[in-house]
């Protein structure tokens, strides 16, 4: 329990908020709920990838996308329903390159949140 008044947390609050440590509000939900079983990260490589991020923009089925450097332009994150659906996403994305697909077993934790009170210097 934090030992502040009201006003107190939340005046911090909008603090951290202008400073954009805190950039936003939202609901944690259960793919399980959502009938989401299969998940999926995706290494892919493209040579188009303006064709590529359009159609990642269409996608449910990425959760995250995150371009890199080295063989392949893209990490995604992938969440289906089985994974026979999961095998039909992957033959979509080879419309636009090659992929290399590590399948999630289980999960340990995720969405770690970071350590707050270690700030970068101003």
């Amino acid at each position: 329990m934090i030992a502040m008044s009201q006003p107190a947390v939340t005046e911090r609050l909008r603090k951290l908020e202008e400073r954009e440590v805190i950039t936003g509000y939202g609901a944690k939900l259960s793919p399980s709920k959502l009938g989401k079983h299969a998940a999926a990260f995706v290494l892919f490589k493209t040579a188009s990838c303006k064709d590529f991020e359009a159609f990642a923009d269409t996608a449910p089925e990425i959760v995250d996308l995150y371009r890199t450097s080295g063989e392949y332009n893209y990490l995604m994150k992938v969440m289906t329903e089985t994974g026979e659906s999961l095998e039909a996403f992957l033959e979509t994305c080879h419309a636009f390159g090659f992929s290399s697909t590590l399948v999630v077993l289980s999960t340990r934790f995720e969405d770690r949140s970071l350590v707050a009170g270690r700030e970068a210097p101003n």
